[in-house]
């Protein structure tokens, strides 16, 4: 599976990048108290924190939603998906123990402020390519809703767009059973490749501690 950025992207974000993670014969289930406990603490912390600053002060908020603008999205309608984890944590609505993939993924999302997604590989056909959405994409979200992912930065295979910043879909969603996965960083554009790469390989690390498996990683760039 070969996964590209898409002209149309990086004729709007000309310093777009992502690290990419391909991981194979995974075991997904409860998170260890480990995890649960770092996850729980951090938000308590952010918690604190988020009553003093406000969202904007947050670098890689700020950042995101320039990323959105840039692509054509209104940010204060759709989103960056770390942005509406801030929000919770900022109500006190702590984000409770999913499962050890997903909550992994919202640990690192609150931690480097990026967008993080997590697909099924067994569920994608075909190479993946990063763009800007059209008219005609769109999916059925983890947020229970059809998605539009027009002048959105998505993700899409041969079967079409699965995954984005802001939401991703039914279709390629991380279950229990799931053995085979990519991850997508949805890195800050002002990031270096250097520090991409050391980011990315410190999930990869995490992730496959946690979940076995094997995994290699690298960073694509406009």
């Amino acid at each position: 599976m070969e996964t590209i950025i898409h002209p149309s992207l990086c004729s709007k974000i000309p310093d777009f990048k992502a690290g990419i993670i391909f991981y194979q014969d995974i075991e997904i289930g409860p998170s260890p108290q480990m995890l649960k406990g770092r996850l729980q603490l951090f938000q308590e912390s952010l918690f604190f924190d988020l009553e003093e600053k406000e969202l904007a002060d947050f670098p890689g908020i700020s950042e995101w939603r320039h990323v959105f603008k840039a692509a054509g999205t209104n940010p204060s309608r759709y989103r960056p998906a770390h942005e509406a984890l801030y929000r919770r944590v900022k109500k006190q609505n702590y984000l409770s123990p999913v499962h050890s993939a997903i909550d992994l993924n919202n640990f690192f999302s609150l931690k480097y402020e990026v967008p993080i997604g997590i697909y099924d590989s067994s569920q994608i056909e075909g190479n993946v390519s990063i763009k800007i959405g059209d008219e005609h994409d769109e999916y059925a979200g983890l947020n229970g809703r059809i998605n539009s992912m027009q002048k959105m930065i998505t993700a899409a295979d041969e079967k079409g767009c699965f995954g984005s910043p802001f939401v991703d879909s039914e279709r390629t969603k991380v279950t229990e059973s799931t053995k085979q996965a990519i991850q997508i960083i949805y890195l800050a554009p002002s990031i270096s490749i250097e520090k991409g790469q050391l980011l990315t390989e410190s999930l990869m690390n995490m992730f496959t501690g946690i979940h076995g498996g094997t995994a290699a990683c690298h960073i694509i760039h406009c």
